[in-house]
């Protein structure tokens, strides 16, 4: 029976056992697609990155939850290129990363950062006539009036590089640390505005060098809380550009904070600079292993109700 090298890689975190957790296969050659998805089902993370040699690109990858193959991941994607930069398999520089929805572009810094491109942004502001904050609120399990206060400078909107967010902003970090979210409305609000699930953010942070504290929840897709988002935080900076959060020039680089409240501490790096945006973080190997992986035409009696 062989076996295949098996990580546990933390991104967007400068520690172990903080930020997003991704499963990482440095070498997925010649596995089955039944083979990845048992393998990312052992595995456990929320989704697992094979890496695979490609025509065209440098690498390709291909992303498992532990029961479907989804066409991309941001939080895998910085977990597989920082535990190659960290193994010396790579060096730093620019990559051609080819996957399901097509090639993109990911960046390693000398210091092992990780930068992802992202697709080009859209945003569309939500009226309070479409969705108002007490709707909202129910489904976050949030004072209305935390919303209502500062909605009127800056608006709810569906914005996206590539997966569509609700983004909601928050008066206090102590009203965002309430949400109490109730899975089955905030599954309805994103049904109704075509989106994967809700970023509610604050700029009342943490650590003073952090722009926002932002909390997601994505429990259409069996993410009840997603700890560090990269996605979402692509289209937040986005979005934060689009209805003019701040005075003066737009920041060139901007940090969000996440996960504070799961207990998974992390933080992105967002660049916004016309239709380029690109999100950038950290990564930290945990778990270093060999898998027994059974050969690809096993039977198994599997027994259907």
């Amino acid at each position: 029976m062989e076996t295949r090298r098996t990580l546990l890689v933390d991104a967007f975190a400068d520690e172990p056992l903080a930020g997003n957790v991704a499963g990482v296969v440095p070498n997925a050659a010649g596995l089955s697609d039944d083979q990845m998805q048992r393998i990312a089902a052992e595995v456990g993370a929320s989704e697992t990155a094979f890496l695979l040699g490609s025509d065209g690109a440098d690498e390709r990858l291909r992303y498992f939850t532990p029961a479907t193959e989804v066409d991309l991941c941001g939080h895998a994607t910085i977990a597989a290129y920082g535990a190659l930069f960290e193994d010396g398999a790579i060096d730093a520089g620019d990559r051609t990363l080819r996957t399901n929805v097509g090639d993109l572009d990911v960046t390693v810094d000398d210091d092992g950062t990780v930068w992802m491109g992202q697709n080009p942004p859209s945003v569309e502001r939500i009226e309070a006539d479409q969705l108002d904050a007490d709707r909202l609120g129910d489904a976050l399990g949030i004072d209305p009036a935390a919303l209502r206060d500062v909605g009127a400078d800056l608006p709810v909107a569906v914005a996206t590089t590539g997966l569509p967010w609700l983004v909601v902003p928050v008066n206090f970090l102590e009203r965002l640390g309430e949400a109490d979210p109730d899975s089955a409305a905030i599954e309805a609000v994103c049904a109704a505005h075509d989106a994967v699930g809700i970023y509610a953010y604050t700029f009342d942070a943490l650590d003073p060098e952090s722009t926002l504290h932002g909390r997601a929840f994505a429990p259409a897709v069996g993410v009840q809380e997603d700890p560090v988002t990269g996605t979402a935080s692509g289209a937040v900076g986005a979005y934060l550009r689009e209805v003019g959060a701040f005075d003066g020039d737009f920041p060139d680089e901007l940090r969000f904070e996440q996960g504070h409240f799961i207990n998974r501490p992390g933080h992105v790096r967002v660049r916004v600079a016309g239709d380029d945006v690109r999100v950038g973080g950290d990564a930290v190997t945990t778990l270093d292993g060999d898998l027994r992986v059974p050969a690809a035409d096993r039977d198994d009696d599997i027994i259907e109700a």
